[in-house]
């Protein structure tokens, strides 16, 4: 009768054939890789399918009131309020973007390269801002 734990053949050495020598880890892990015979094809179908947003222009007005805000951050520089900036940032594969709203103290506001610093770092282009609020601004009506 034959035993099912191997016994006769549990402690004998491994072998290593000599006319043919072993294959490397990487090309043994290859030969079980899926096929897929559409490289790229599956990241095609998600970046044509994920959505964007269109730009929208804003009026005159909407700019000047942003404006407005902005020079009363600047006049409080030593200790910027708490904010919540709404802008657009475009996508970098496709034409459109996402509007975001970044909620924080602003760090600095740098005039000279147009972007607004938040504490967590995100740089914030001014031009692509479409809307700051803060309680600041009730005190100016704004």
């Amino acid at each position: 009768m034959k035993s099912d734990t191997y016994e006769d053949i549990i402690n004998l050495e491994h072998h290593v054939s000599k006319k043919h020598p072993q294959m490397d880890i990487i090309d043994r892990a290859a030969q079980f890789a899926p096929f897929s015979a559409l490289t790229g094809y599956d990241e095609a179908v998600k970046e044509a399918a994920r959505r964007t947003q269109d730009k929208v222009d804003i009026s005159e007005s909407l700019i000047e009131n942003l404006n407005m805000k902005i020079q009363i951050l600047l006049c409080m520089k030593d200790e910027y309020p708490e904010v919540t900036v709404i802008y657009f940032r475009p996508d970098e594969k496709k034409s459109g973007g996402m509007y975001l709203s970044e909620c924080g103290k602003i760090i600095k506001i740098d005039l000279y390269n147009r972007i607004i610093i938040m504490e967590n770092k995100t740089e914030i282009p001014i031009d692509m801002i479409v809307e700051i609020d803060s309680e600041i601004f009730d005190i100016y009506n704004i």
